[in-house]
């Protein structure tokens, strides 16, 4: 690995410490800077481990933190250490090998030392883990000359003689992260085929601080990422060095944020898509910076959807993005290039075969299409493959640099393991059983702002409003679960907040990373986040929320605690008010800030813990619902709620790429906003015999508002999918009102007969926008 990888790399992490306010009633001086000496071990490595799965078979004896020297790795760069970290891996009765589709109650972190470990095999990946590498001093996993795996980590392998079946359904390989590894292939022949990632993955799921080394050999067969299929998902912080492809991906959707790719013949390959966003790419020295399929227009030939690239660098690369066919003055799909600095670089677009569509040279592309572009009421489509209409960024989105501001995942790795509070080790049980409300508030209350407090795995029972107070940094182990339940949520026309994040107009620092946040039902009245903290001025993001999902749903686990919303009682096509799972999952109240990065707000459509994932009716009210004044960024999905899955009401400066929804299954029986009602102090929408189902987004009043990269999806008709060959499982799905100030880029939308509205009218008829399964329109302005 080249230094300069290793500094960025580094660097990424340190500049995660940042100053906190406000200050719990056990602190004498606030947290400050990490103390962890240069040579000491990442935190997560000393920190005491007591983490349990509430719900798991034998709770006592389950392991959910798995050093893999414990099992007998070396990580000495000589020792074959593949069979002991694939034991770290699969120990203790986890989900995976093929007989296993999903599980909640065998989670695991496979934590890696700092050191080398060779590997000649792959290390098959279960459900419901998370591979971390020391923070501090990034291990490597060097795989051998004689390798023999489709690749070194494989998150979905393909069952021997199995006639292409899977571990696991591509669209429900949820609950994935891998971080602070570098994955070395150059020991592999340059002309071997070699894959360092096997990434098939779906929601929930990230790539964080990864590194992969490749051969720089002409015409080699490395490649740093392979994902055909899936439904995801975030990753970011990525460095891709040689190959013949950094990355090749076909997905329903991701948002990846911070991408390098250096000395790679094609730097990205895109097979197929629905849409997939790119915030801040940089390439040097590749032949192709982007290489897509493009043209298809039914789902037997399904292509690239929709590419929206939105402040990239692009250096000495002869051409940055390559369609495989010419347009001929119309082609599906949307392009669209945003803030691109090229350096050298003769074709900015290009078509395979040579014809120059867009010339490069040393230059800045501000605003680029190519697709289908509208504006207005008027609903009449314009190919342009030229420049279109440049949203306007507000600076509190932007960094230094003008670019739509990033902050990678938290991690702490400067600090030491002294400076993180246990909250088990206070008295907090987290057994699924326990009401821990009080003992968890306590905690809060006592260390927010000295110390990080460290929600070790376990699920914690709570019966009332939880108080985040600002300065709080909150990190979880392996998805720690909040869950709640009790009379206090009970009531839809009384609702209260599950988590208070900060007071209202509360202004400081506010971290919370890897949690979920659940209920065991009926809590028709549960807000789970209510989010009131602003970060303080010249800190931004300093209150966000990372790999953190709030998940309504009937796991085995909940129903130990008294959910009663299993298959048996929620089954698909059944309406049991019991069912009902929240009010509203998040709440940006107007005095907030938020940076929300990988944040799944999922009410379930089917049991995660039954064989066969068995479909089944829960009911969510709404899902993310924002009056902030910004600013905000959020990267993120919801799902299934019955009122909209987004709404911004009143909102200002909101940057959100890419926003993913589907469309609750059960819909139109009952027809929205059943079985909840429409609260005017909400603002919620109003719905009519003829709009009778939820809405993906529905803005009102709202002003700089920025959308880069969305999937609106409607599947179902009550469970039937007749619907999908004619556009009609809905009318109607992504609403923005006169009054408000929107631009909406690479928009793709399932199965609806207008893709967006203006004041509930339909505008942009989805059969002028065919590009496979879905279908896509580039840009569309007020």
């Amino acid at each position: 690995m080249s230094c300069y990888s290793k500094s960025l790399l580094l660097s990424a992490l340190l500049a995660l410490s940042t100053l906190v306010s406000g200050l719990g009633t056990s602190c004498s001086a606030p947290l400050g800077s990490g103390t962890t000496a240069p040579n000491d071990p990442y935190w997560l490595q000393t920190v005491k481990h007591q983490g349990t799965s509430a719900f798991n078979s034998d709770p006592s004896s389950y392991q959910v933190f798995r050093n893999v020297k414990d099992f007998g790795a070396k990580g000495d760069g000589i020792t074959d250490d593949t069979a002991a970290i694939n034991s770290a891996m699969s120990s203790g009765g986890r989900c995976g090998g093929g007989s296993c589709n999903s599980s909640t109650v065998t989670p695991a972190i496979v934590y890696f030392p700092a050191g080398t470990y060779l590997v000649s095999s792959a290390i098959d990946t279960y459900y419901y883990t998370q591979m971390i590498g020391d923070a501090k001093k990034p291990p490597t996993l060097l795989a051998s000359s004689s390798f023999n795996g489709f690749a070194v980590i494989d998150a979905d392998p393909y069952i021997p003689n199995g006639w292409g079946a899977q571990w696991f359904s591509n669209q429900n390989n949820f609950y994935r992260s891998i971080r602070n590894l570098i994955i070395d292939l150059r020991q592999i022949p340059a002309s071997t085929s070699a894959i360092g990632l096997h990434w098939q993955v779906s929601q929930a799921t990230s790539l964080i601080n990864i590194v992969i080394e490749m051969s720089t050999a002409s015409n080699n067969n490395h490649q740093g990422m392979f994902m055909e299929n899936g439904s995801g998902g975030f990753m970011g912080d990525i460095i891709f060095n040689g190959g013949k492809y950094g990355i090749q991906v076909g997905n329903q959707q991701f948002t990846v944020r911070n991408l390098t790719v250096n000395n790679a013949a094609t730097a990205v390959s895109g097979i197929w898509n629905w849409g997939f966003t790119f915030q801040g790419v940089t390439i040097n020295n590749c032949q192709v910076g982007f290489d897509l399929a493009t043209g298809g227009t039914t789902t037997s030939n399904q292509t690239v959807g929709s590419e929206a690239i939105i402040d990239a660098v692009v250096t000495n690369t002869p051409i940055f993005v390559r369609s495989s066919v010419a347009s001929n003055g119309q082609l599906a799909g949307s392009l669209v290039l945003n803030n691109i600095k090229l350096s050298n670089v003769p074709t900015a677009v290009g078509v395979a075969g040579g014809t120059i569509v867009l010339a490069g040279g040393t230059t800045t592309i501000a605003s680029w299409g190519q697709g289908n572009v509208y504006s207005g009421t008027g609903g009449s489509k314009n190919f342009v493959q030229g420049n279109i209409v440049s949203a306007i960024k507000p600076s509190v989105l932007l960094d230094s640099a003008g670019r739509i501001f990033g902050k990678a995942h938290p991690q702490y790795a400067s600090y030491a393991a002294s400076q993180f509070i246990s909250i088990k080790s206070q008295g907090v049980k987290g057994d699924g059983h326990t009401d821990d409300t009080t003992a968890i508030q306590n905690v809060l209350d006592e260390y927010a702002g000295c110390k990080i407090i460290f929600f070790d795995a376990g699920t914690y029972y709570v019966t009332d409003t939880i108080t985040i107070p600002t300065g709080a940094q909150i990190i979880g182990e392996a998805w720690s679960v909040i869950m709640a339940g009790g009379s206090a949520f009970s009531d839809q026309k009384n609702p209260r907040a599950v988590i208070q994040a900060g007071a209202a107009n509360s202004q400081g620092v506010l971290e919370i990373s890897d949690m979920v946040f659940t209920t065991t039902g009926p809590t028709p009245g549960a807000i789970m986040i209510e989010w009131n903290v602003h970060d303080p001025s010249g800190q931004q993001a300093a209150a966000g929320m990372w790999d953190s999902h709030i998940r309504l749903r009937s796991d085995s686990s909940l129903l130990a605690a008294g959910t009663n919303m299993q298959y048996s009682q929620c089954p698909s096509g059944s309406v049991n008010t019991a069912c009902q799972a929240t009010f509203l999952g998040i709440y940006l109240t107007s005095g907030s800030s938020a940076y929300l990065e990988g944040t799944w707000v999922w009410t379930a459509d089917h049991d995660l813990d039954t064989a066969g994932s068995s479909d089944i009716s829960i009911f969510t009210g709404r899902g993310i619902l924002s009056e902030s004044q910004g600013p905000v960024w959020l990267i993120g999905t919801s799902e299934h709620a019955a009122l909209y899955q987004y709404s911004l009401v009143n909102a200002q400066n909101h940057y959100i790429g890419f926003a993913q929804t589907e469309t609750p299954y059960y819909q139109p029986s009952p027809a929205a906003p059943a079985p909840y009602s429409t609260v005017s102090s909400y603002n919620d929408p109003t719905f009519s015999s003829s709009i009778n189902m939820a809405w993906g987004m529905y803005i009102q009043s709202s002003n700089n508002i920025i959308i880069f990269g969305a999937g609106f999806y409607s599947f179902f008709q009550n469970y039937s999918q007749t619907c999908l060959t004619t556009n009609t499982c809905q009318a109607q799905i992504f609403n923005i009102d006169s009054a408000s100030n929107v631009i909406a880029y690479s928009v793709s939308t399932i199965a609806t007969t207008y893709q967006l509205s203006v004041s509930q009218n339909g505008v942009i008829h989805s059969s002028d926008n065919a590009d496979g399964f879905q279908e896509t329109f580039t840009a569309w302005s007020k």
